[in-house]
């Protein structure tokens, strides 16, 4: 079959073949994209509803990452053996779509777009997740729908402190950053990073290296745009009439600076809300014959707001609780919070407060990981919840959203750089960060609580890691403000969330959304200096309270020893269908892993069952020798001697004559299956490895 419309578009990306493909497949779609990258395949559908929400007062973009397993030339585990629920991965991959292209759909646009990228084969040298961020563009921009794209997006790593664009496998595996930007030809709009404590001056470069392929890409979508690309659909814009948009200006203006000037946030709040309802009333009676009156004032207030918060800041230098632009709240730290958990922190930050706790455990517990990835075991595993009481509302408790997994990623790369290998510390460890009271910036505050509680757990991390969420404020005149430490407010008005996460030493985490159409190098780096000078200090308030790990592990954790034996010993450790290996664990209590280099790790509560553990192994590898006396037990009887178990597994031949200082005419005369008999080790056999025994040379 031919296909009259199907168009091959190809340029390279890190030295390797980005080919885009038009017209073969989801020819319904209104925009769809093959993009092929070595031999990764994704496929990019973009979709747009006939008629926009009703009632609906944000853009509805939904952005989908379908991991196949048959990509990787897997079947899905589970009973069902199909996929299921997104994976972590998977969850995380659709944010890293979204968050570049939301800012670029007009305002008042309120028709439903769905974005899904569906992975069709793996090239583990070639990012499926950078392909479908490319392929999204590309698929938005080729559409009818309304996008001022396009963007596009790159992987940079850095060895031998060089940037590298879309790193290979190897090269990922030796690589001090893992650096995803997504930008238009312009500037930069997101950025998501884990960095093993890289200088700002590396990250920024590698920053700004990875825009330069960027704006490569972004030229190479417009070309495909420019021959395949829909003319583009104009959605209705609905104004509000112009007198009333002048009545509601006047009225709520003076009000909105007299709220913004309330520091406390609660009456701020309940101030800000009742406004609008003043508004409504104040001009229902003048109005009462225009349709959509009351969406008209609270959309007028909503820009009001905007106008008069960014005002405040940019010409009066007033933030909403009445900091400076580089200030930081008030903080408090607290550890050993809780009794029983292995480690617990308590870090607050202004209004938001968050719990991190602690809970070690034996590697056999660390995660498994069933997808399409290279990664199949997650040894430290960060989870972050953020229940509805933790900002005063209500509604159902679910499982995790997008939006609890991606912080909780986030914390999790920050703190992976940091933690002590297997070999120093063989646990797997797991963190919960509870959000118990939120304005802003929770995501940061939870990787200073899970600092406070590793060390109070007593890991044994190689530096301690605070982090900041920085904000902007851009106005009109192109004035801008960066702030430290944004609240609440300040995140949803202000056009900037940039977390970053590090230590003393470098950066080990960072992630940027842009509400605006890009970010300059400028600003970029105010902000990353701004916000090292706001880590710094946060890093000093927590360590008053607690400077390095607890000498101790909590008495409720588990200890875990490890006994490195030769692999080819592995076998006698176990034993026959796992008998030996569990017949310890039955006589002692504890847990026990054999990795296949032969590492034992034994986790016990109490002393005494570890101990018993470790003698038990022991004396399962210990070899005879000659001239030593054992005690032992009589595990069968011939006509010419006795088998004495002297070691767990080790039998020796007590020959008749052995037995007595005199003649013996039958071994039945002196011992009996299960005696327990007194021997001394008289030869081994080098080539056999068969042991005599004499009970005669103790007589």
């Amino acid at each position: 079959m031919r296909f009259t419309d199907y168009k091959v578009f190809k340029t390279a990306l890190g030295g390797r073949l980005l080919q885009i493909e038009v017209g073969k497949v989801a020819e319904q779609a209104n925009g769809a994209v093959t993009v092929r990258y070595g031999e990764t395949v994704v496929n990019v559908s973009a979709c747009m509803a006939k008629q926009p929400r009703e009632n609906q007062d944000f853009f509805p973009l939904s952005c989908d990452y379908e991991e196949k397993m048959y990509a990787a030339g897997k079947i899905p585990g589970g009973f069902i053996r199909r996929e299921g629920r997104p994976s972590e991965k998977a969850t995380l991959c659709a944010r890293l779509m979204d968050r570049p292209l939301r800012p670029l759909f007009p305002q008042g646009f309120f028709h439903d777009v769905q974005v899904v990228a569906t992975v069709l084969c793996v090239d583990p040298d070639c990012s499926p997740e950078v392909a479908a961020m490319i392929g999204s563009s590309a698929a938005l921009s080729i559409s009818d729908i309304p996008f001022a794209g396009p963007t596009a997006s790159v992987n940079m790593g850095l060895i031998d402190g060089k940037p590298v664009v879309n790193p290979t496998l190897a090269q990922r595996a030796v690589s001090q950053l893992s650096l995803t930007i997504s930008g238009t030809a312009d500037a930069i709009m997101m950025v998501e990073a884990g960095a093993n404590e890289v200088e700002e001056s590396l990250v920024l470069e590698a920053l700004f290296a990875g825009h330069e392929e960027i704006k490569a890409i972004v030229a190479f979508i417009n070309e495909i745009v420019s021959e395949v690309g829909k003319p583009k659909f104009e959605p209705s814009v609905d104004p509000a009439p112009e007198a009333l948009c002048a009545d509601v200006v006047g009225y709520i203006v003076p009000r909105i600076d007299e709220a913004l000037h309330i520091f406390g946030r609660s009456e701020q709040q309940a101030r800000i809300k009742l406004i609008t309802e003043e508004a409504k009333a104040e001009f229902a009676e003048k109005y009462a014959e225009v349709e959509k009156y009351s969406k008209y004032v609270a959309h007028i207030f909503e820009g009001q707001l905007d106008a008069r918060f960014r005002r405040m800041i940019l010409e009066d230098g007033v933030r909403p609780d009445g900091r400076g632009t580089t200030d930081v709240r008030q903080i408090w730290c607290e550890t050993g919070f809780l009794p029983r958990t292995h480690g617990s922190g308590l870090f607050k930050r202004g209004q938001t407060q968050v719990l991190s706790v602690t809970t070690l455990a034996p590697l056999r517990e660390a995660q498994t990981i069933d997808g399409i990835g290279d990664e199949t075991e997650k040894r430290y595993m960060h989870h972050y919840n953020f229940p509805p009481y933790s900002v005063g509302e209500t509604k159902p408790m679910r499982s995790p959203g997008r939006r609890e997994i991606g912080h909780g990623a986030l914390a999790e790369r920050a703190l992976i750089p940091v933690l002590p290998t297997e070999e120093e510390f063989p646990y797997a460890i797991r963190i919960v960060s509870e959000v118990l009271s939120s304005n802003g910036s929770s995501s940061q505050a939870s990787v200073c609580g899970s600092t406070l509680s590793l060390l109070d757990a007593g890991v044994p991390i190689k530096a301690p890691v605070s982090g900041v969420a920085m904000g902007l404020i851009q106005g009109e005149d192109g004035k801008v403000a960066i702030l430290t430490d944004i609240q609440g407010l300040e995140d949803h008005y202000g056009d900037m969330d940039f977390k970053v996460a590090g230590t003393p030493k470098g950066i080990t985490a960072l992630q940027m959304d842009i509400k605006v159409h890009g970010l300059s190098r400028e600003i970029l780096e105010k902000a990353i200096v701004q916000a090292q000078e706001g880590r710094a200090y946060i890093l000093s308030q927590m360590q008053e309270e607690i400077s390095e790990p607890r000498a101790e592990l909590s008495p409720y954790a588990p200890r875990i020893e490890s006994i490195q034996i030769d692999p080819e010993d592995i076998g006698t450790i176990v034993g026959k269908g796992g008998k030996t290996i569990n017949g310890i664990i039955a006589a002692t209590g504890v847990k026990i892993d054999i990795d296949d280099t032969g590492l034992i790790s034994i986790a016990a509560i109490e002393p005494e069952g570890m101990a018993k553990a470790i003698e038990m192994i022991e004396m399962l590898l210990k070899e005879p020798e000659i001239g030593e006396v054992y005690e032992g037990k009589v595990t069968g009887i011939k006509e010419f001697g006795a088998f004495v178990e002297i070691l767990p597994g080790k039998e020796g031949l007590l020959h008749i004559s052995e037995m007595e200082n005199h003649r013996v005419d039958r071994v039945e005369d002196v011992l009996s299956l299960g005696d327990a008999v007194t021997v001394k080790v008289k030869g081994v056999d080098d080539k056999s490895g068969k042991i005599s025994l004499s009970r005669k040379a103790l007589l």
